[in-house]
């Protein structure tokens, strides 16, 4: 559900059940939760499909921990306070559409890789407009309006080539056109609509939307060929991929593990390195192999103990909603105990 994802297999009495559901449907499960290999596992002994008075839908999609109107908020400010009126007024022509507006409100960044969540490419765009003012003032050469239209549009087509209202997958136009493609057809669109706006400010935007995957093994149809090109395309791989494994971490934070399972989106696995640095604290603070821990008159621990003891215990508690209610349940004593 949105606060996390835990492993799930059913073993015996599938095939009477294998046929009572369909994929993005709501179900209720009933089994045994266990820590395997350090990850969260639970076995299925029973499940059945939930009822529509049972759902609320909004309970299992994961969503943005940021507040969409203060974000949508940014993206308009940074339009308004643009000085060129073609750059200004194509921006206007898509966030003055309402139905534009509201998808691009909700609308994941990605169905896994990035930002996968409802709100995702707006969390995506202002992080990327926060970057973009951050790095070109490091670069004089670089003309930040031309710069910050590119991150506002460069994945507009993502509220077409996905869909998000049960569960994330791809819509048709998505699977045979891709974003990249749909949000093309929105720029010519809105500039036909848009009184003699010019063709060359059109050109860049377009090639900025087209290059922005920055290389061709990437989908990128054409390279980076201007500098605001080039620090999209980059800047947009910084902050996918940075997201990518914050939400790796994330996911892994109840176990005790110094490393995540495999991200194949970045092709590797990750370092948790508070646990790290924790594990090290620990070692470095224990007591050599031949002295046993001293006590005092009551058989308590001394005061050095503790210390120790505190290094051990200053991993970061990072744990999901889902994680803390699972644990919680699992600690609690059985009838009888």
């Amino acid at each position: 559900d949105r606060s996390g994802r835990l492993e799930a297999k059913m073993w015996d009495g599938v095939a009477e059940v294998a046929s009572s559901f369909e994929r993005d449907d709501v179900i209720k499960v009933q089994g045994i939760v266990q820590l395997y290999r350090d990850r969260l596992q639970m076995t299925v002994h029973r499940l059945r499909p939930a009822q529509e008075s049972e759902i609320e839908i909004s309970d299992y999609l994961p969503r943005t921990q940021r507040n969409i109107d203060e974000m949508f908020q940014v993206v308009r400010e940074t339009m308004e306070r643009m000085q060129n009126p073609h750059l200004r007024q194509l921006l206007e022509a898509f966030l003055g559409d309402e139905e534009i507006a509201s998808r691009f409100r909700m609308a994941p960044a990605a169905k896994t890789l990035h930002h996968a969540f409802v709100g995702g490419l707006l969390e995506h765009v202002v992080s990327l407009l926060n970057l973009a003012r951050l790095t070109s003032e490091n670069y004089a050469f670089i003309d930040l309006e031309l710069l910050q239209t590119g991150v506002i549009l460069h994945d507009m087509g993502k509220i077409e080539e996905l869909s998000y209202k049960r569960a994330f997958g791809y819509t048709n136009e998505g699977q045979l056109l891709g974003h990249i493609i749909i949000v093309l057809r929105m720029v010519d669109q809105k500039c036909r609509q848009i009184p003699g706006f010019p063709p060359k400010w059109k050109m860049l935007v377009e090639h900025m939307i087209l290059s922005h995957h920055g290389k061709y093994e990437f989908g990128s149809p054409k390279l980076p060929m201007f500098p605001e090109a080039v620090m999209l395309s980059y800047l947009d791989d910084l902050d996918s991929k940075l997201e990518s494994m914050r939400a790796s971490l994330a996911e892994d934070a109840h176990g005790g593990d110094e490393w995540t399972s495999y991200n194949p989106s970045l092709d590797r696995m990750l370092l948790h390195k508070d646990r790290f640095l924790a594990e090290s604290a620990a070692v470095e603070g224990a007591h050599p192999a031949n002295e046993p821990p001293r006590q005092d008159d009551f058989g308590d621990e001394t005061a050095a103990e503790p210390a120790a003891r505190a290094a051990t215990s200053a991993r970061p508690q990072t744990m999901s909603l889902f994680g803390e209610r699972l644990q919680s349940a699992l600690q609690k004593p059985k009838e009888g105990e």
